[in-house]
């Protein structure tokens, strides 16, 4: 089996003009050559164990009862480690016990404003952010318990009041109005079939316009393009089906070049660092850029192969865990985003040749792109919601 990254010939070259930039992309480049000559001195490929499974499991279940101090400062977003812990192991096809299932429910639960919405935690001000969070980890759970505890009135109410005449959406009262709260309102909204005319009206506009003359989209009108708001856009755009009114040719034009020729793995703005994370923020807008597209099944929009090499050998910790790239540390946000990553990679591989990196042991569940959750969880949603 050829290993398609870490080539020599697409390192970066400056010229002999040194930058910051191009000093911390070296840098880079070095550690992550480190990291492939450590997995090639274990032996060949085909007699190694490239996918940690059994680990990453237990990593994501243990997050479920406790976390340690470092996370103290994610006090405002115990929603949002329930669902990065949950779509893990969604992803990983493990089982989630009947008893954690309840305590996630309870605890969800008491993270609802009485007012609509979700904050944080227990007693904490209902935020778009960790509404979304809590909504589909509730979607993840599958059970009707889950979904019944959901307040959809409420939260309807508590959608319209963060809803701007402009089309944006505050992420909580008096709050700020980026893309990320566009796509929790509309994702949330759908998903619990709560979506309005009302909550609707001039959304996709909005959302066009913090499309930027690279092609990608900002978190607002006039800022850098990114990869996290450039998802959020994308896949807000395509729920609303109002896709064509932006141009997706520039969009293609920027998307693919994020991906780093010698990682593999891609990175969030032009001239930044690759990031582990990206593996999905990226790579999850070509399936959804895909349907807008003629013949894009046969332009091989990225290379998934290397993605899954960037992401099996550079991002994966052996006992347990993901990380933004090697040196790191393992966290659940890079986890879970990383996971999804490698969903999307192994179904664009499936597609090609019918190949995955690692061979069958590796492979993962698929992730829906417009929500970043199991098909089947999003399914039973939609038809709960819908009697």
């Amino acid at each position: 089996m050829e290993i398609r990254s870490f080539r020599p010939e697409f390192a970066v070259s400056d010229d002999g003009n040194f930058t910051p930039t191009s000093t911390e992309q070296k840098r880079v480049e070095d550690i992550v050559q480190e990291s492939y000559d450590s997995f090639k001195s274990r032996g060949p490929i085909d007699k190694q164990c490239l996918f940690h499974r059994n680990h990453h499991v237990n990593y994501l279940m243990k997050s479920l009862k406790s976390v340690p101090s470092s996370y103290a400062t994610l006090d405002a977003s115990r929603t949002w480690i329930c669902f990065w812990s949950l779509n893990g192991l969604r992803i990983l096809d493990a089982e989630i016990p009947e008893e954690t299932q309840k305590d996630i429910i309870r605890f969800i639960k008491s993270c609802e404003d009485p007012k609509g919405g979700y904050g944080g935690g227990p007693g904490q001000s209902a935020h778009l952010a960790p509404t979304y969070a809590a909504v589909m980890a509730l979607v993840l759970l599958k059970s009707e318990e889950a979904l019944k505890s959901i307040d959809r009135p409420m939260l309807l109410e508590y959608l319209l009041r963060m809803k701007q005449s402009d089309g944006s959406f505050t992420m909580h009262d008096d709050g700020e109005a980026d893309m990320r709260s566009s796509y929790c309102a509309v994702a949330v909204a759908i998903i619990c079939n709560i979506l309005t005319d009302e909550l609707r009206a001039n959304v996709a506009e909005w959302i066009a316009g913090c499309q930027t003359y690279e092609g990608g989209f900002g978190g607002e009108s006039g800022v850098e393009a990114h990869g996290g708001y450039t998802y959020c856009a994308v896949a807000a755009l395509a729920l609303l089906d109002k896709f064509s009114i932006v141009d997706d040719k520039a969009l293609l034009r920027w998307l693919v070049h994020r991906q780093m020729k010698f990682e593999g793995g891609f990175q969030g703005r032009t001239n930044k660092l690759v990031d582990g994370c990206y593996s999905f923020w990226q790579a999850a807008v070509f399936p959804i850029l895909e349907q807008t597209l003629e013949d894009s099944k046969e332009m091989g929009l990225f290379d998934s192969r290397m993605l899954e090499e960037y992401i099996l050998i550079c991002c994966q910790r052996s006992e347990g865990g993901f990380v933004d790239k090697p040196g790191k540390s393992r966290d659940l946000y890079q986890t879970c985003y990383v996971l999804a990553g490698l969903a999307i990679a192994q179904q664009y591989s499936i597609l090609k040749d019918g190949h995955i990196f690692g061979g069958d042991e590796a492979r993962v569940n698929v992730v829906n792109p417009l929500f970043n959750v199991d098909p089947e969880c999003e399914h039973f949603a939609k038809h709960f919601f819908s009697k």
